[in-house]
């Protein structure tokens, strides 16, 4: 039996349950209130992408305590779970939405996906496995976008969507600072990288097998 085909509202966004959060619709406000754009909202996420991927590179090569690194890069993660969110909410509650914002909204996870992913396989001195979940989290958005180009709307079925890939990543940072702190002698972050390359390449078999069966 296919897959039901997701409505319009649901494939535009992703579902998101903090977007009702108080705290975050007076954020979103405040936002729109400074003129502050959906796409500068997006770009700022990509120079955070590109500031955690710096520190981990100075960490990795010891120029800042790789502790502090990993903290700082876990924060940034943070920064752009919290960019992405408000970049929708400022356009579309906010009225604000303008010509180009679907590739703002789309181009630049990407960016901060690769430079995320990879920066935490410098940093625990497996670019390589890095390098693979990045290409992975860009696959598993090419076959929701593949999807939604057959008019089947965009599915954000897990198991490690962007949202889930995120959190284990800031959960495996912090982790990971705690164990140098520590002087664990496991390598945290590097099972936390093979955990997310592993989940993100079963999100996107699970899409595609979704996709073939609403094409039936």
């Amino acid at each position: 039996m296919a897959d039901p085909v997701p409505s319009t509202d649901a494939a535009d966004r992703r579902p998101l349950k903090s977007r009702s959060y108080a705290w975050v619709r007076r954020f979103a406000a405040v936002l729109v209130r400074a003129k502050i754009t959906p796409n500068g909202i997006s770009i700022f996420g990509v120079v955070l992408a590109a500031i955690s991927f710096a520190i981990l590179f100075a960490a990795s090569h010891g120029w800042i305590p790789h502790s502090l690194g990993l903290l700082l890069a876990a924060l940034c993660v943070q920064g752009r779970l919290l960019c992405n969110m408000m970049d929708g909410l400022v356009a579309v509650e906010g009225g604000l939405k303008s010509k180009g914002g679907d590739l703002f909204n789309e181009i630049p996870d990407r960016i901060e996906d690769a430079l995320f992913l990879a920066g935490a396989g410098l940093a625990c001195g497996y670019l390589a496995l890095g390098l693979i979940a990045s290409v992975l989290a860009v696959f598993t958005a090419y076959v929701r976008a593949f999807g939604a180009s057959l008019g089947q709307g965009q599915d954000f079925c897990g198991p490690l969507a962007k949202p889930q890939r995120m959190f284990f990543l800031t959960a495996g940072l912090l982790s990971a600072a705690i164990g140098v702190l520590c002087n664990f002698t496991d390598n945290i972050l590097a099972w936390t990288l093979a955990f997310i390359a592993a989940g993100t390449a079963a999100t996107a078999a699970r899409r595609i097998i979704r996709c073939y069966r609403r094409s039936s």
